[in-house]
């Protein structure tokens, strides 16, 4: 869990003492070397509990201290002053380290300072990763911190820890404490919030409980109550938090040269010509990434994997590729991903594409909100809290084909392999969404709006052509709910837009139709046409002719793809017309994070 340095004060404007010093019999003059105490279990009081470090082998990290992490004055990453060389965790369970100064002016100027007993206190960045509630007396808990990695030792003037120096160097009660950084991540800032102390102590366990009902909550817990959070706020926290947390792609870390050098026409060559040792020689590279691939995914691929760094790329004319120089001359824009998203009107209604996850995906949503209570003077309203629970998602195995002729599979211009990734992206893309829209979530299919969203608007026994009104109920469901926020559109095929077109919002007048011009056609509000909303349904004795139309915030309905593309080539299939035929699998599932943003009517004439 990301951590910054936080004040530590009990009470506004105290400062603590420490009475840990350096001891100058454990500095090594000859190798500039001083054997520093940096961490013990004492007790350390904050405004969410009282703190303690365990101090073994198991509870602490040691991994960035023994790669040679640095020596710091005040915890500024800018002044580094020597290097750890090496940490031991004594039987007393106090963590030790030796550390070497450097020779710059500063880091001398620091060294004689600690040999002449000025500079004594020490102090520890560390990140929390768990920590155990283990009691409570006078309504104050206690956590013992279970599992913590410390990243730096900092020589300090005034430490917080009265025995060692266990990471939260004090700082005057206006003042602003800097994040602390170390070589590879900016921890971000958790702003300090003055909260009374017995208050913020009522909300760690009921924080702790809700934590446990969510995915990463116990780090999320720590957290808000480290920052003096509400009950209310961890939740807004949680929800907010979780749902924009960058999720881990199947990226392999290609260069931006490997990435361009990289051709799908060779793969499809390679995989088209089994026994062609020149083709397969050609695709050597592309083989080593689809391994690669492979082995972060932890599965084997029915050909080739496509990396997901390729797919993201952009695609330029004029660059040559390792297969032999181009021959187009017109700027391709677009890359995989964004051929895929094109092919989908879903894309401009708002819906959220999560490209590339790795495991499984659980997204949270609020389920429940607190209750407001009328009270009485001096009585305590009733407890309530809102509640928090999530929507999963599972890989689920998508395939679509794409033929191309023998001999263009030769080629290695850019134009080809655009025009071969936009058309694989294209026939995946509208399976996918055919599956957003209408997937019956059986025979490995996702869910889809149409069959998770209970009809909501209802034309007539036997359907009925859309009103105006209809429209009206569309929208009002969604606003009853609360749920009218966001990306709000419509979504339907192209015959129901035609009917919407010659429809008047008021019969009998020469008025407005439904579907009006501009970006904004129905109601002022976006709308998207695609045949995938089905237009085949059945009411009554209107067998086969019903369509639907589908309103609501688009942006809670969430499309993700696991891993990678999967190529495969079959040979067979088109053999007398001398086609290969090319088919890419790929891991999908559909989520909707709220039923109540959409609204349907599903016997539309």
């Amino acid at each position: 869990m990301d951590k910054t340095q936080l004040r530590a004060e009990i009470q506004p404007g105290a400062k603590l003492q420490r009475s840990f010093v350096v001891e100058r019999a454990l500095i090594d003059d000859e190798t500039r070397t001083v054997t520093l105490a940096f961490a013990s279990e004492t007790p350390y009081e904050r405004y969410w509990g009282v703190e303690i470090l365990e101090c073994t082998a198991n509870a602490m990290r040691q991994q960035r201290l023994y790669s040679g992490a640095n020596l710091l004055l005040e915890h500024c990453p800018d002044d580094v002053v020597g290097v750890i060389e090496s940490v031991e965790i004594g039987a007393d369970r106090v963590a030790r380290a030796v550390v070497r100064f450097g020779k710059s002016a500063k880091a001398e100027e620091i060294y004689q300072d600690v040999k002449d007993g000025i500079r004594r206190n020490v102090s520890v960045g560390y990140m929390i990763h768990a920590a155990q509630l283990v009691g409570t007396k006078d309504g104050l808990d206690t956590y013992r911190v279970t599992d913590w990695e410390p990243f730096e030792v900092s020589l300090v003037s005034i430490p917080a820890d009265p025995t060692v120096g266990v990471g939260r160097s004090m700082t005057a009660p206006d003042a602003v404490t800097p994040p602390i950084q170390n070589e590879r991540a900016k921890m971000d800032t958790v702003t300090e919030q003055k909260i009374e102390v017995p208050a913020q102590r009522n909300h760690a366990a009921e924080i702790s409980k809700i934590a446990a009902t969510i995915p990463g909550g116990a780090e999320l817990a720590m957290k808000s109550i480290q920052a003096g959070h509400t009950v209310e706020q961890f939740q807004e926290l949680a929800i907010k938090s979780i749902s924009n947390k960058p999720v881990p792609t199947a990226d392999i870390g290609m260069s931006d040269k490997e990435v361009r050098s990289y051709s799908v026409m060779r793969v499809l060559n390679a995989l088209a010509n089994p026994t062609d040792a020149n083709a397969q020689r050609a695709a050597q590279f592309e083989r080593e990434c689809s391994d690669a691939v492979a082995a972060k995914m932890g599965k084997s691929s029915r050909g080739l994997f496509l990396p997901f760094d390729v797919q993201k790329r952009d695609l330029v004319a004029g660059t040559p590729t390792a297969g032999g120089n181009t021959v187009a001359t017109n700027l391709l824009a677009g890359d995989f991903i964004s051929a895929l998203r094109n092919a989908m009107v879903l894309t401009g209604l708002g819906v959220r594409t999560l490209a590339g996850l790795t495991g499984q995906v659980a997204i949270p949503k609020q389920t429940g909100a607190a209750t407001a209570y009328w009270v009485a003077e001096n009585t305590s309203p009733t407890e309530s809290q809102q509640t928090i629970g999530q929507v999963a998602m599972s890989p689920k195995t998508v395939g679509a084909f794409t033929d191309i002729s023998r001999r263009l599979l030769l080629q290695s211009s850019i134009d080809v392999e655009s025009m071969v990734q936009t058309d694989l992206a294209t026939v995946l893309g509208l399976a996918i969404q055919q599956a957003a829209i209408n997937g019956s979530g059986a025979s490995n299919q996702p869910t889809g709006l149409l069959t998770a969203i209970t009809s909501t608007v209802i034309g007539g026994t036997n359907g009925l052509a859309p009103t105006y009104q209809n429209i009206i109920d569309l929208e009002s469901a969604v606003a009853i709910a609360n749920a009218d926020v966001g990306s709000m559109g419509y979504l339907t095929n192209a015959k129901m837009r035609g009917r919407l077109k010659s429809t008047q919002k008021f019969s009998g007048t020469n008025g407005a139709p439904i579907w009006d011009m501009g970006n904004t056609p129905v109601n002022g509000y976006q709308a998207g046409i695609t045949n995938g909303v089905p237009s085949n349904l059945t009411k009554g004795t209107s067998n086969g002719i019903c369509s639907a139309i589908i309103f609501g915030n688009f942006a809670d309905l969430i499309i993700g793809m696991w891993g990678t593309l999967d190529l495969m080539v079959d040979p067979y299939t088109g053999s007398t017309a001398g086609t290969v035929r090319v088919v890419a699998l790929q891991d999908v599932d559909i989520a909707i994070r709220n039923a109540e943003s959409f609204a349907t009517m599903v016997d539309a004439l």
